[in-house]
């Protein structure tokens, strides 16, 4: 079996908040990075919003492009409402893929959606915002996997320290 990988690329984010809401999406995914490009999110960064401290486990890295350091059996997928695109309910996933998101405020470059072995939409009325879409993606990609965890250590592990609520046995 092929391992997984899963990196999550975000174009110029400008909202450190947004930022942030997607690394705990990664830390609770599995993500094995994040990238970014662009200036504004290091700008905005000074409010952290990685509660969890996802960014201790899973970098999170600026690069010129987002393509680059990409390895050649690394699937582009461009996530954005983009016309031509396929809805995200009908698409298989790949077993090794970069996963291209737009700024909170733009869409992806046409360089990158040409460069892209998919792109794909969420179809919703109207647009979410980054961190939203970067959820569901990811949400999407496991629920269509083979390799979840669905015992309850999972629930233990993953549950917040106030939580030991339980369903009652019928």
């Amino acid at each position: 079996m092929t391992k997984q990988s899963v990196t999550i690329g975000l174009s110029d984010p400008k909202s450190a908040t947004n930022v942030g809401a997607v690394m705990r999406a990664a830390g609770c995914y599995e993500v094995d990075r994040v990238v970014y490009t662009g200036t504004r999110y290091d700008r905005a960064v000074k409010l952290n919003t990685d509660t969890k401290k996802v960014t201790s486990t899973i970098p999170l890295t600026q690069q010129a492009q987002l393509l680059d350091n990409k390895k050649d059996d690394v699937k582009v997928i461009c996530v954005d409402l983009v016309e031509g695109a396929i809805p995200l309910p009908s698409f298989i996933h790949p077993e090794k893929a970069l996963y291209l998101f737009g700024p909170e405020d733009g869409t992806l470059k046409q360089s990158l959606i040409n460069q892209a072995d998919a792109v794909v939409y969420v179809p919703t009325i109207g647009c979410m915002n980054l961190a939203a879409t970067v959820n569901v993606l990811l949400y999407d990609r496991l629920s269509k996997s083979k390799q979840f965890n669905t015992d309850n250590e999972l629930i233990k592990r993953s549950r917040d320290n106030n939580n030991r609520v339980k369903v009652r046995d019928a």
